[in-house]
Protein backbone atom coordinates (compact mmCIF):
# COMPACT_ATOMS: atom_id res chain seq x y z
CA UNK A 1 0.00 0.00 0.00
CA UNK A 2 2.73 2.47 0.92
CA UNK A 3 3.92 2.56 -2.68
CA UNK A 4 0.94 4.88 -3.11
CA UNK A 5 1.92 7.10 -0.19
CA UNK A 6 4.00 10.08 -1.22
CA UNK A 7 5.63 12.32 1.37
CA UNK A 8 6.59 15.92 0.77
CA UNK A 9 9.70 17.08 2.61
CA UNK A 10 10.92 20.63 3.24
CA UNK A 11 12.93 22.62 5.75
CA UNK A 12 12.98 25.99 7.45
CA UNK A 13 15.97 27.71 8.93
CA UNK A 14 19.03 26.96 6.85
CA UNK A 15 20.12 30.60 6.74
CA UNK A 16 19.81 31.81 10.35
CA UNK A 17 22.78 32.37 12.63
CA UNK A 18 21.00 30.82 15.60
CA UNK A 19 18.55 28.09 16.49
CA UNK A 20 17.80 24.77 14.84
CA UNK A 21 17.03 23.89 11.28
CA UNK A 22 13.56 22.38 11.20
CA UNK A 23 12.46 19.70 8.73
CA UNK A 24 8.96 18.38 8.13
CA UNK A 25 7.62 15.45 6.14
CA UNK A 26 3.93 15.18 5.26
CA UNK A 27 1.80 12.54 3.54
CA UNK A 28 -1.42 14.23 2.50
CA UNK A 29 -4.72 12.38 2.35
CA UNK A 30 -6.30 12.65 -1.13
CA UNK A 31 -9.69 12.13 0.51
CA UNK A 32 -9.22 15.25 2.65
CA UNK A 33 -7.72 18.00 0.46
CA UNK A 34 -6.57 21.14 2.24
CA UNK A 35 -7.36 24.41 0.52
CA UNK A 36 -4.96 27.34 0.52
CA UNK A 37 -1.68 25.43 0.55
CA UNK A 38 1.28 27.32 -0.83
CA UNK A 39 4.97 27.82 -0.26
CA UNK A 40 5.17 29.00 3.35
CA UNK A 41 7.24 32.01 2.27
CA UNK A 42 4.31 33.17 0.12
CA UNK A 43 1.83 33.00 2.99
CA UNK A 44 1.26 35.45 5.81
CA UNK A 45 2.10 34.36 9.32
CA UNK A 46 -1.61 34.34 10.12
CA UNK A 47 -2.39 32.08 7.16
CA UNK A 48 0.43 29.67 8.05
CA UNK A 49 -0.80 29.48 11.62
CA UNK A 50 -4.32 28.71 10.38
CA UNK A 51 -3.17 25.98 7.99
CA UNK A 52 -0.86 24.27 10.49
CA UNK A 53 -3.58 22.53 12.55
CA UNK A 54 -5.49 21.59 9.40
CA UNK A 55 -2.42 19.80 8.05
CA UNK A 56 -1.86 18.06 11.39
CA UNK A 57 -5.50 16.97 11.52
CA UNK A 58 -6.03 15.83 7.94
CA UNK A 59 -2.64 14.43 6.84
CA UNK A 60 -2.23 10.66 6.74
CA UNK A 61 1.15 11.09 8.41
CA UNK A 62 3.44 13.94 9.42
CA UNK A 63 6.69 14.41 11.29
CA UNK A 64 8.68 17.44 12.42
CA UNK A 65 12.39 17.11 13.21
CA UNK A 66 14.71 19.70 14.74
CA UNK A 67 18.45 19.56 14.15
CA UNK A 68 19.99 21.72 16.84
CA UNK A 69 22.79 24.24 16.55
CA UNK A 70 25.49 21.98 17.99
CA UNK A 71 24.69 19.26 15.47
CA UNK A 72 24.67 21.82 12.67
CA UNK A 73 28.16 22.86 13.76
CA UNK A 74 29.30 19.24 13.85
CA UNK A 75 27.90 18.26 10.46
CA UNK A 76 27.64 21.58 8.52
CA UNK A 77 24.28 23.08 7.59
CA UNK A 78 23.81 21.08 4.38
CA UNK A 79 24.44 17.71 6.01
CA UNK A 80 22.38 18.72 9.05
CA UNK A 81 19.46 19.49 6.74
CA UNK A 82 19.88 16.18 4.91
CA UNK A 83 20.02 14.38 8.27
CA UNK A 84 16.81 16.05 9.41
CA UNK A 85 15.06 15.11 6.17
CA UNK A 86 16.08 11.48 6.49
CA UNK A 87 14.96 11.35 10.13
CA UNK A 88 11.60 12.91 9.31
CA UNK A 89 10.84 10.45 6.51
CA UNK A 90 12.04 7.47 8.54
CA UNK A 91 9.69 8.43 11.38
CA UNK A 92 6.52 8.60 9.27
CA UNK A 93 3.77 6.14 10.15
CA UNK A 94 2.38 4.86 7.88
CA UNK A 95 5.62 4.82 5.96
CA UNK A 96 6.06 6.63 2.68
CA UNK A 97 6.66 4.71 -0.52
CA UNK A 98 8.18 7.76 -2.19
CA UNK A 99 9.51 11.10 -0.95
CA UNK A 100 9.48 14.39 -2.79
CA UNK A 101 12.36 16.53 -1.53
CA UNK A 102 12.34 20.28 -2.01
CA UNK A 103 15.66 21.27 -3.59
CA UNK A 104 18.27 19.59 -5.72
CA UNK A 105 19.66 16.93 -3.37
CA UNK A 106 18.40 13.65 -1.98
CA UNK A 107 19.64 12.67 1.49
CA UNK A 108 21.71 9.51 1.82
CA UNK A 109 20.12 6.55 3.54
CA UNK A 110 16.52 7.30 2.67
CA UNK A 111 14.07 4.51 3.60
CA UNK A 112 12.22 4.83 0.29
CA UNK A 113 12.65 6.10 -3.25
CA UNK A 114 12.99 9.86 -3.48
CA UNK A 115 12.91 12.65 -6.03
CA UNK A 116 14.46 16.08 -5.61
CA UNK A 117 12.32 18.90 -7.01
CA UNK A 118 13.75 22.40 -7.32
CA UNK A 119 11.14 24.90 -6.09
CA UNK A 120 8.94 21.96 -5.17
CA UNK A 121 7.32 24.09 -2.46
CA UNK A 122 5.72 26.09 -5.26
CA UNK A 123 4.37 23.11 -7.20
CA UNK A 124 3.79 20.08 -4.96
CA UNK A 125 1.02 20.29 -2.32
CA UNK A 126 2.72 17.80 0.00
CA UNK A 127 5.93 19.86 -0.05
CA UNK A 128 3.88 23.01 0.53
CA UNK A 129 2.34 21.36 3.59
CA UNK A 130 5.78 20.33 4.85
CA UNK A 131 7.11 23.85 4.35
CA UNK A 132 4.26 25.25 6.45
CA UNK A 133 4.79 22.77 9.29
CA UNK A 134 8.53 23.42 9.32
CA UNK A 135 8.18 27.20 9.28
CA UNK A 136 5.48 27.40 11.94
CA UNK A 137 7.24 24.91 14.23
CA UNK A 138 10.58 26.68 13.90
CA UNK A 139 9.08 30.13 14.52
CA UNK A 140 7.46 28.77 17.69
CA UNK A 141 10.81 27.35 18.82
CA UNK A 142 12.50 30.70 18.24
CA UNK A 143 9.87 32.46 20.34
CA UNK A 144 10.65 29.97 23.12
CA UNK A 145 14.36 30.74 22.77
CA UNK A 146 13.57 34.44 22.97
CA UNK A 147 12.25 33.85 26.49
CA UNK A 148 15.66 32.39 27.41
CA UNK A 149 17.78 34.92 25.53
CA UNK A 150 15.68 38.10 25.15
CA UNK A 151 18.69 40.29 24.39
CA UNK A 152 18.91 38.96 20.81
CA UNK A 153 15.34 39.54 19.66
CA UNK A 154 14.79 35.99 18.40
CA UNK A 155 11.03 36.54 18.47
CA UNK A 156 11.39 39.19 15.77
CA UNK A 157 14.04 37.96 13.34
CA UNK A 158 13.89 34.22 14.21
CA UNK A 159 17.68 34.00 14.18
CA UNK A 160 18.18 35.34 10.65
CA UNK A 161 21.08 37.79 10.17
CA UNK A 162 19.08 41.01 10.35
CA UNK A 163 20.77 44.28 11.33
CA UNK A 164 19.13 43.99 14.75
CA UNK A 165 20.48 40.49 15.23
CA UNK A 166 24.00 41.31 14.05
CA UNK A 167 24.10 44.34 16.35
CA UNK A 168 22.97 42.23 19.32
CA UNK A 169 25.52 39.57 18.45
CA UNK A 170 28.31 42.14 18.47
CA UNK A 171 27.08 43.65 21.73
CA UNK A 172 26.40 40.47 23.71
CA UNK A 173 28.46 37.84 21.93
CA UNK A 174 27.06 34.42 20.97
CA UNK A 175 24.73 32.41 23.18
CA UNK A 176 24.59 28.58 23.21
CA UNK A 177 21.98 28.67 20.45
CA UNK A 178 24.26 30.44 17.97
CA UNK A 179 25.81 28.38 15.18
CA UNK A 180 29.52 28.68 15.71
CA UNK A 181 30.30 27.30 12.26
CA UNK A 182 28.73 30.41 10.68
CA UNK A 183 31.18 33.23 9.90
CA UNK A 184 29.34 36.14 11.61
CA UNK A 185 29.13 34.12 14.83
CA UNK A 186 32.81 33.20 14.56
CA UNK A 187 33.69 36.88 14.19
CA UNK A 188 31.55 37.86 17.18
CA UNK A 189 33.11 35.09 19.28
CA UNK A 190 36.60 36.17 18.28
CA UNK A 191 35.74 39.76 19.22
CA UNK A 192 34.57 38.61 22.66
CA UNK A 193 37.80 36.68 23.19
CA UNK A 194 39.87 39.73 22.22
CA UNK A 195 37.81 41.88 24.56
CA UNK A 196 38.34 39.43 27.45
CA UNK A 197 42.05 39.21 26.72
CA UNK A 198 42.36 42.98 26.87
CA UNK A 199 40.61 43.05 30.23
CA UNK A 200 42.89 40.31 31.57
CA UNK A 201 45.95 42.15 30.34
CA UNK A 202 44.84 45.39 31.94
CA UNK A 203 43.82 43.68 35.17
CA UNK A 204 40.27 45.02 35.02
Amino acid sequence: MNLLLVAGVDEAGRGPLAGPVCVAAVILDPAHPIGGLNDSKQLSERKREALYPLIIEHALAWRIEFVEADEIDALNILQATMTGMRRAVCALSPAAGHALIDGNRIPDGMPCAATAIIDGDASEPSIMAASILAKVARDARMRELHAQYPQYGFDRHKGYPSVMHRDALQKHGPCPQHRRSFAPVQRALAACIRHDDRHLASGT
